[in-house]
C-alpha cells in the first residue's frame, strides 16, 4: 500500500471515528420522551425531526467511508466502482471517500432525482 493511500486510510478512519461519535450523541439526544399530544411547532418535535435528518446524513457518510475503506483493503481505491475508470486525483483529494468518478456520480444523482416521489403540497 502506498504512503498516499495509507494517509487516506488514516484520514478515513479518523473521519469514521468522528461520525460514530456524532451519531452516538444524536442517538442520546433522541432518547427524550415527548408529549403525546404535541402543539403545532412543538420544539421537541422540531428538534427530533432535525436530529433524524442529521442522523440520515451521517449514516450515508458512514456508508461512504466504509465503502472507501473496503476498496483500500481490496487494493481498488481510486478506481470508479461503477465504470472501472480511474477517479481523478483532484476528486480524491477533495473527497477521499469518493468511490465513483465525477461522470458516474452525476449520472447516479440524476437517476436518483427522477426516482424521488413527488411531494404533494397541501394548501
Amino acid at each position: 500500500m502506498s504512503e498516499q493511500v495509507s494517509s487516506v486510510r488514516r484520514q478515513l478512519l479518523q473521519a469514521r471515528k468522528q461520525v460514530l461519535k456524532e451519531l452516538g450523541h444524536l442517538h442520546e439526544c433522541m432518547q427524550v420522551e415527548i408529549d403525546l399530544e404535541p402543539d403545532e411547532g412543538d420544539e421537541e418535535i422540531v428538534e427530533l425531526d432535525r436530529n433524524a435528518v442529521i442522523t440520515a446524513i451521517l449514516n450515508r457518510r458512514l456508508q461512504a467511508i466504509d465503502a472507501a475503506l473496503h476498496l483500500i483493503d481490496e487494493g481498488r481505491y481510486g478506481v470508479c466502482a461503477r465504470c472501472g475508470q480511474p477517479i481523478l486525483q483532484e476528486r480524491l483529494l477533495a473527497q477521499p471517500d469518493a468511490t465513483l468518478c465525477v461522470q458516474c456520480q452525476r449520472e447516479i444523482e440524476r437517476l436518483e432525482r427522477y426516482r424521488r416521489p413527488v411531494r404533494q403540497v397541501e394548501w
